[in-house]
């Protein structure tokens, strides 16, 4: 589990930015990928550019549609966030050294790539970055959060729709081990469903959008959208989070700041009950990745995804408000 999910507390030799490529001195084969399969990446700060180059590049067989990692633009990180700031020369040469051109910049970069992975793990610069993806026409998949904020999510969906582009974000846990057999019927109709994973702050992002997102974007992937309000106890060390569906349903998340780190989730149904979990990988996720590259199709709809925002925005106003019920509509109409 620890090897699996990176909880933003390591670090690599401090140091980052463009200035630091010409250090790299050794040369590399680079990857070749056919036309329309060439992937590039924006920001090497997060451990999934090397988990998701490594699943790309590596694979034998056709899972993953001819997709490869061709190209990336490091980006020059948030001097506000260690996470960021102190993993980019790491990651940089890391990357550099599986065969995969480094450039200096996003238009550089769309020159040389059919698709694009937002990795950058600042929220706050995904709209920025994702813009001049959208204007050149490129499908984008954006990793966790999708932004920092709901009214950030709204812009970067408005400006897809603008351009058409499709744009698909998500946490690799929406695909946890079980879901798949929840989703096909195993408990019949879904009642109800608890999530569980860290929910780990950072004063730079909205409390749960930091970390907290793993265990919500569960939860929908169970429930659906059509979350109504939402109420949130929090604590030093944990929060829990109740959601109230339109159709009566109850969802909840419990977000955990101390013991083991864990991710999973029970799930209700008229037929009996699922365990969700253990959570083993990005397989399944970098599957649904290569899928959207190829077809266009959005594996979960824009409206989700923003109720996701919306929630997460809701149980911090529900935090503010001494955990008093917050409704949705209220959060969107503010965005």
């Amino acid at each position: 589990m620890t090897q699996r999910r990176d909880f933003l507390r390591t670090s690599v030799t401090a140091g980052a930015g463009l200035s630091l490529f010409p250090a790299f001195s050794a040369t590399y084969n680079h990857v070749d990928a056919e036309e329309g399969r060439r992937v590039g990446i924006i920001g090497l700060d997060t451990s999934h550019c090397k988990a998701f180059t490594k699943v790309f590049n590596n694979t034998l067989d056709n899972e993953y549609g001819g997709y490869k990692v061709v190209a990336a633009y490091p980006t020059s990180g948030s001097s506000d966030l260690p996470a960021s700031i102190n993993r980019i020369e790491g990651f940089t040469d890391w990357v550099k050294q599986q065969g995969v051109e480094i450039l200096g910049s996003i238009e550089e970069l769309l020159e040389k790539v059919d698709v694009v992975l937002l990795e950058t793990v600042d929220g706050r610069k995904h709209l920025e970055q994702a813009l001049p993806v959208l204007k050149a026409g490129k499908r984008l998949f954006i990793d966790k959060p999708m932004a920092a904020s709901l009214s950030d999510g709204i812009a970067i969906f408005s400006a897809a729709k603008q351009n058409n582009v499709p744009v698909f974000s998500t946490s690799s846990v929406r695909y946890i081990i079980g879901m798949d057999e929840v989703k096909n019927g195993s408990v019949g109709k879904i009642t109800g469903a608890d999530t569980f994973s860290p929910a780990f702050f950072d004063g730079t992002h909205p409390d749960l959008f930091w970390y907290g997102i793993h265990g919500v974007e569960m939860l929908f992937s169970v429930m659906g959208a059509g979350c109504k309000s939402v109420t949130r106890i929090s604590t030093s060390d944990t929060d829990i989070v109740v959601g109230i569906w339109a159709d009566g349903r109850v969802g909840t998340f419990r977000g955990t700041r101390s013991g083991k780190p864990d991710i999973g989730g029970t799930v209700f149904g008229e037929k009996g009950t699922r365990i969700l979990g253990p959570d083993e990988g990005y397989e399944l996720l970098l599957k649904e990745i290569a899928r959207f590259f190829e077809t266009g199709v959005t594996p979960v709809k824009p409206e989700e995804t923003l109720e996701v925002l919306a929630f997460m925005e809701a149980a911090d106003e529900s935090k503010k408000r001494e955990g008093v019920s917050v409704s949705i509509q209220e959060v969107m109409e503010k965005a």
